[in-house]
Protein backbone atom coordinates (compact mmCIF):
# COMPACT_ATOMS: atom_id res chain seq x y z
CA UNK A 1 0.00 0.00 0.00
CA UNK A 2 0.77 3.13 -0.81
CA UNK A 3 2.13 5.66 2.03
CA UNK A 4 0.17 8.49 3.30
CA UNK A 5 2.16 9.91 6.00
CA UNK A 6 6.19 10.19 5.09
CA UNK A 7 8.51 11.45 7.76
CA UNK A 8 12.55 12.09 7.16
CA UNK A 9 15.37 12.79 9.63
CA UNK A 10 12.97 15.24 11.70
CA UNK A 11 14.80 16.93 14.43
CA UNK A 12 13.25 19.60 16.76
CA UNK A 13 15.65 21.11 19.30
CA UNK A 14 14.32 23.69 21.66
CA UNK A 15 15.41 27.13 22.35
CA UNK A 16 17.32 25.71 25.91
CA UNK A 17 18.78 23.00 23.33
CA UNK A 18 17.16 20.04 24.57
CA UNK A 19 16.85 18.05 21.51
CA UNK A 20 13.54 16.39 21.34
CA UNK A 21 13.38 14.50 18.21
CA UNK A 22 16.99 13.00 17.02
CA UNK A 23 16.13 12.34 13.61
CA UNK A 24 13.07 10.48 13.21
CA UNK A 25 11.77 9.00 9.73
CA UNK A 26 8.54 7.18 9.60
CA UNK A 27 6.63 6.34 6.25
CA UNK A 28 3.04 5.19 7.20
CA UNK A 29 0.82 3.66 5.28
CA UNK A 30 -3.09 4.30 4.39
CA UNK A 31 -5.91 2.60 5.85
CA UNK A 32 -3.18 1.06 8.73
CA UNK A 33 -3.20 1.39 12.64
CA UNK A 34 0.24 2.38 14.02
CA UNK A 35 0.77 2.36 17.87
CA UNK A 36 3.24 4.39 18.87
CA UNK A 37 4.76 3.57 22.36
CA UNK A 38 7.40 5.31 24.77
CA UNK A 39 7.88 6.64 27.98
CA UNK A 40 6.84 10.19 29.78
CA UNK A 41 9.00 12.35 27.03
CA UNK A 42 10.25 10.03 24.77
CA UNK A 43 9.07 12.74 22.19
CA UNK A 44 5.74 10.63 21.14
CA UNK A 45 3.71 14.25 21.21
CA UNK A 46 6.43 16.48 20.12
CA UNK A 47 6.06 14.09 17.16
CA UNK A 48 2.70 14.41 16.74
CA UNK A 49 2.64 18.36 16.84
CA UNK A 50 5.24 18.42 15.04
CA UNK A 51 3.39 16.48 11.89
CA UNK A 52 0.60 18.26 12.64
CA UNK A 53 2.25 21.90 12.24
CA UNK A 54 1.96 23.08 15.70
CA UNK A 55 5.48 22.66 16.50
CA UNK A 56 7.89 23.66 13.97
CA UNK A 57 10.65 21.15 12.98
CA UNK A 58 14.68 22.13 13.26
CA UNK A 59 14.87 20.53 10.23
CA UNK A 60 13.52 17.55 8.22
CA UNK A 61 10.56 16.96 6.23
CA UNK A 62 7.27 15.92 6.74
CA UNK A 63 4.90 15.24 3.38
CA UNK A 64 0.90 14.36 4.54
CA UNK A 65 -1.15 12.50 1.35
CA UNK A 66 1.76 14.22 -0.78
CA UNK A 67 1.75 17.74 0.56
CA UNK A 68 4.39 19.26 2.09
CA UNK A 69 3.20 20.08 5.71
CA UNK A 70 5.19 23.43 5.45
CA UNK A 71 4.89 24.78 2.44
CA UNK A 72 1.41 23.42 1.61
CA UNK A 73 0.31 23.31 5.02
CA UNK A 74 -3.49 23.96 4.63
CA UNK A 75 -3.53 21.17 2.10
CA UNK A 76 -1.79 18.86 4.10
CA UNK A 77 -3.41 19.70 7.55
CA UNK A 78 -6.94 18.72 6.08
CA UNK A 79 -5.98 15.23 5.73
CA UNK A 80 -5.30 15.19 9.61
CA UNK A 81 -7.77 14.78 12.38
CA UNK A 82 -6.26 15.36 15.82
CA UNK A 83 -7.34 14.33 19.39
CA UNK A 84 -4.86 15.87 21.55
CA UNK A 85 -3.85 14.88 25.56
CA UNK A 86 -5.19 18.34 27.08
CA UNK A 87 -9.09 19.31 26.73
CA UNK A 88 -8.80 22.87 25.45
CA UNK A 89 -11.93 23.34 24.45
CA UNK A 90 -14.55 26.96 24.41
CA UNK A 91 -16.29 25.97 28.33
CA UNK A 92 -19.11 28.88 26.85
CA UNK A 93 -19.75 26.91 23.54
CA UNK A 94 -22.53 24.52 23.12
CA UNK A 95 -21.39 20.90 21.86
CA UNK A 96 -23.20 21.05 18.80
CA UNK A 97 -21.78 24.40 17.91
CA UNK A 98 -18.09 23.44 18.85
CA UNK A 99 -18.16 20.35 16.50
CA UNK A 100 -19.56 22.21 13.59
CA UNK A 101 -17.37 24.89 13.94
CA UNK A 102 -13.92 22.45 13.60
CA UNK A 103 -15.80 21.11 10.32
CA UNK A 104 -15.52 24.58 9.07
CA UNK A 105 -12.19 25.06 9.60
CA UNK A 106 -11.30 22.92 7.25
CA UNK A 107 -13.02 24.58 4.68
CA UNK A 108 -16.20 21.79 4.52
CA UNK A 109 -19.14 22.52 3.67
CA UNK A 110 -21.87 22.31 6.37
CA UNK A 111 -23.37 18.93 6.85
CA UNK A 112 -25.78 18.52 9.81
CA UNK A 113 -26.60 15.02 9.08
CA UNK A 114 -22.42 14.00 9.47
CA UNK A 115 -22.29 16.41 12.77
CA UNK A 116 -25.51 14.35 13.93
CA UNK A 117 -23.75 10.97 12.98
CA UNK A 118 -20.66 11.64 14.91
CA UNK A 119 -22.00 13.22 17.80
CA UNK A 120 -24.69 9.52 17.85
CA UNK A 121 -21.66 7.71 17.60
CA UNK A 122 -19.72 9.49 20.65
CA UNK A 123 -23.14 9.25 22.64
CA UNK A 124 -22.93 12.88 22.80
CA UNK A 125 -26.43 13.51 20.81
CA UNK A 126 -28.02 14.33 24.03
CA UNK A 127 -26.08 16.54 24.90
CA UNK A 128 -25.62 18.71 21.52
CA UNK A 129 -27.01 21.74 23.37
CA UNK A 130 -25.09 21.51 26.66
CA UNK A 131 -21.90 24.07 27.01
CA UNK A 132 -18.96 22.65 27.35
CA UNK A 133 -18.55 23.76 31.19
CA UNK A 134 -21.09 21.30 32.18
CA UNK A 135 -19.63 18.22 31.13
CA UNK A 136 -17.92 15.86 32.76
CA UNK A 137 -13.98 15.00 31.69
CA UNK A 138 -15.29 11.87 30.12
CA UNK A 139 -17.49 14.12 27.65
CA UNK A 140 -14.97 16.38 26.83
CA UNK A 141 -13.00 13.95 25.90
CA UNK A 142 -15.58 12.66 23.53
CA UNK A 143 -16.41 16.34 22.25
CA UNK A 144 -12.87 16.61 21.24
CA UNK A 145 -12.94 12.99 19.63
CA UNK A 146 -16.16 14.23 17.87
CA UNK A 147 -13.99 17.46 16.81
CA UNK A 148 -11.16 15.50 15.12
CA UNK A 149 -13.48 13.21 13.08
CA UNK A 150 -15.93 16.65 12.27
CA UNK A 151 -13.81 16.98 8.82
CA UNK A 152 -13.66 13.23 7.55
CA UNK A 153 -9.90 13.02 8.06
CA UNK A 154 -7.51 10.93 6.03
CA UNK A 155 -5.45 10.45 9.07
CA UNK A 156 -6.25 10.60 12.81
CA UNK A 157 -4.11 10.80 15.46
CA UNK A 158 -4.80 9.44 18.52
CA UNK A 159 -2.46 10.95 21.29
CA UNK A 160 -3.30 9.16 24.43
CA UNK A 161 -6.80 9.50 23.87
CA UNK A 162 -8.22 7.17 26.63
CA UNK A 163 -6.23 8.40 29.40
CA UNK A 164 -7.88 8.95 32.31
CA UNK A 165 -11.65 8.22 30.85
CA UNK A 166 -14.52 5.57 31.74
CA UNK A 167 -14.53 2.19 30.32
CA UNK A 168 -17.59 3.00 28.31
CA UNK A 169 -15.52 5.93 26.56
CA UNK A 170 -12.99 3.40 25.98
CA UNK A 171 -14.85 0.74 24.63
CA UNK A 172 -16.62 3.03 22.14
CA UNK A 173 -13.12 4.87 21.25
CA UNK A 174 -11.79 1.53 19.86
CA UNK A 175 -15.22 0.91 18.25
CA UNK A 176 -14.92 3.67 16.53
CA UNK A 177 -11.18 2.97 15.61
CA UNK A 178 -12.38 -0.38 13.97
CA UNK A 179 -15.06 1.10 12.18
CA UNK A 180 -12.54 4.19 10.66
CA UNK A 181 -9.58 1.52 9.85
CA UNK A 182 -12.51 -0.26 7.46
CA UNK A 183 -13.51 2.60 6.13
CA UNK A 184 -9.37 3.35 5.26
CA UNK A 185 -8.82 5.85 7.37
CA UNK A 186 -4.90 5.96 8.88
CA UNK A 187 -4.86 5.91 12.75
CA UNK A 188 -1.91 6.92 14.44
CA UNK A 189 -2.50 6.29 18.16
CA UNK A 190 -0.01 6.96 21.64
CA UNK A 191 -1.11 5.05 24.57
CA UNK A 192 -0.06 4.14 27.61
CA UNK A 193 -2.86 1.28 28.05
CA UNK A 194 -0.06 -1.55 26.07
CA UNK A 195 -2.58 -3.82 25.76
CA UNK A 196 -4.75 -2.18 23.42
CA UNK A 197 -2.00 -1.37 21.14
CA UNK A 198 -1.53 -4.98 21.25
CA UNK A 199 -4.95 -5.81 20.43
CA UNK A 200 -5.75 -3.16 17.77
CA UNK A 201 -2.30 -2.15 15.76
CA UNK A 202 -0.51 -3.61 12.92
CA UNK A 203 2.39 -1.88 13.34
CA UNK A 204 4.21 -1.16 16.48
CA UNK A 205 6.60 1.65 17.18
CA UNK A 206 8.99 2.55 20.00
CA UNK A 207 10.02 5.96 20.59
CA UNK A 208 12.64 6.87 23.61
CA UNK A 209 14.95 9.98 24.05
CA UNK A 210 13.35 11.41 20.95
CA UNK A 211 14.86 8.19 18.75
CA UNK A 212 12.52 6.04 17.01
CA UNK A 213 13.94 2.53 18.38
CA UNK A 214 11.74 0.37 15.91
CA UNK A 215 8.79 0.42 13.88
CA UNK A 216 7.77 -3.20 12.66
CA UNK A 217 4.25 -5.22 12.47
CA UNK A 218 3.05 -6.24 15.35
CA UNK A 219 3.41 -9.84 15.04
CA UNK A 220 6.76 -10.55 13.12
CA UNK A 221 7.94 -7.86 16.39
CA UNK A 222 6.61 -10.31 19.30
CA UNK A 223 7.59 -13.52 17.14
CA UNK A 224 10.81 -11.83 16.79
CA UNK A 225 11.77 -10.88 20.07
CA UNK A 226 9.10 -12.54 22.40
CA UNK A 227 10.04 -15.89 24.34
CA UNK A 228 8.07 -18.28 26.33
CA UNK A 229 8.70 -19.51 29.86
CA UNK A 230 8.04 -22.41 31.14
CA UNK A 231 7.74 -22.60 35.50
CA UNK A 232 7.84 -25.85 36.60
CA UNK A 233 5.92 -26.60 40.22
CA UNK A 234 7.96 -28.35 42.96
CA UNK A 235 5.56 -30.83 45.46
CA UNK A 236 7.94 -29.70 47.98
CA UNK A 237 10.10 -26.03 47.81
CA UNK A 238 13.65 -25.99 48.08
CA UNK A 239 16.18 -23.49 49.00
CA UNK A 240 18.51 -23.65 45.83
CA UNK A 241 18.93 -24.59 42.76
CA UNK A 242 20.91 -27.88 42.26
CA UNK A 243 24.45 -27.30 40.53
CA UNK A 244 23.43 -30.09 38.00
CA UNK A 245 20.87 -27.39 37.01
CA UNK A 246 22.81 -24.42 36.23
CA UNK A 247 23.23 -25.13 32.61
CA UNK A 248 19.75 -24.61 32.41
CA UNK A 249 20.02 -20.63 34.05
CA UNK A 250 16.90 -21.21 36.17
CA UNK A 251 15.22 -18.75 38.07
CA UNK A 252 13.96 -20.20 41.70
CA UNK A 253 10.23 -18.47 42.21
CA UNK A 254 7.32 -18.55 44.72
CA UNK A 255 9.05 -18.98 47.57
CA UNK A 256 11.51 -21.79 46.29
CA UNK A 257 8.25 -23.38 45.13
CA UNK A 258 8.98 -23.45 41.17
CA UNK A 259 11.73 -23.33 38.49
CA UNK A 260 11.54 -20.61 36.14
CA UNK A 261 13.13 -21.80 32.76
CA UNK A 262 13.51 -19.24 29.87
CA UNK A 263 13.57 -20.23 26.15
CA UNK A 264 13.13 -19.40 22.73
CA UNK A 265 10.26 -20.39 20.31
CA UNK A 266 12.61 -20.07 17.49
CA UNK A 267 15.58 -21.77 18.51
CA UNK A 268 15.95 -25.37 16.71
CA UNK A 269 15.44 -27.16 20.68
CA UNK A 270 13.70 -25.56 23.43
CA UNK A 271 15.73 -27.92 25.66
CA UNK A 272 12.67 -28.58 27.09
CA UNK A 273 12.75 -32.33 27.36
CA UNK A 274 16.42 -32.40 28.57
CA UNK A 275 15.42 -30.00 31.50
CA UNK A 276 12.51 -32.23 32.49
CA UNK A 277 15.05 -34.98 32.78
CA UNK A 278 17.70 -32.94 34.65
CA UNK A 279 15.10 -31.77 37.15
CA UNK A 280 13.97 -35.65 37.39
CA UNK A 281 17.77 -36.62 37.89
CA UNK A 282 18.31 -34.42 40.27
CA UNK A 283 15.50 -35.24 42.53
CA UNK A 284 12.98 -32.89 42.52
CA UNK A 285 9.65 -33.62 41.94
CA UNK A 286 7.16 -32.16 39.95
CA UNK A 287 3.38 -30.91 40.82
CA UNK A 288 2.29 -29.28 37.99
CA UNK A 289 4.29 -27.12 34.80
CA UNK A 290 3.02 -23.99 32.80
CA UNK A 291 3.60 -22.61 30.07
CA UNK A 292 3.26 -18.14 29.01
CA UNK A 293 4.32 -16.04 26.21
CA UNK A 294 5.90 -12.55 26.23
CA UNK A 295 3.61 -9.80 25.60
CA UNK A 296 3.71 -6.70 24.12
CA UNK A 297 4.43 -4.88 27.16
CA UNK A 298 7.23 -7.04 28.15
CA UNK A 299 9.07 -6.61 24.63
CA UNK A 300 8.33 -2.83 24.99
CA UNK A 301 9.78 -2.89 28.86
CA UNK A 302 12.87 -4.32 27.56
CA UNK A 303 13.16 -2.10 24.50
CA UNK A 304 13.29 0.83 26.16
CA UNK A 305 15.70 -0.04 29.24
CA UNK A 306 18.11 -1.30 27.22
CA UNK A 307 17.59 -4.72 27.32
CA UNK A 308 17.22 -7.36 24.48
CA UNK A 309 17.15 -4.80 21.76
CA UNK A 310 18.89 -6.12 18.88
CA UNK A 311 21.41 -4.33 16.69
CA UNK A 312 19.51 -4.63 13.87
CA UNK A 313 16.58 -3.35 15.61
CA UNK A 314 17.51 0.71 15.74
CA UNK A 315 16.24 1.44 12.34
CA UNK A 316 13.61 -1.63 11.44
CA UNK A 317 11.52 -0.79 9.33
CA UNK A 318 11.37 3.16 10.38
CA UNK A 319 13.68 4.68 7.19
Amino acid sequence: MASILSIRDLRKVYDGGFEALKGVSLDIEEGEILALLGPNGAGKTTLISTVCGITTATSGHVSVGGFDNVAEFRAARALIGLVPQEITLEPFAKVHDTVSFSRGLFGKPADPARIEAVLRKLSLWDKRDAKIMELSGGMKRRVLIAKALAHDPRILFLDEPTAGVDVELRKDMWAIVDELKAGGVTIILTTHYIEEAEAIADRVGVITGGELLLVEAKEQLMARMGQKQLEVQLTAPVDAIPETLAQHELQLVNGGGALLYTYDTRAERTGITTLLNDVAQAGLVLADVQTRESSLEDIFVGLVSGDGTPADAVQGDAA
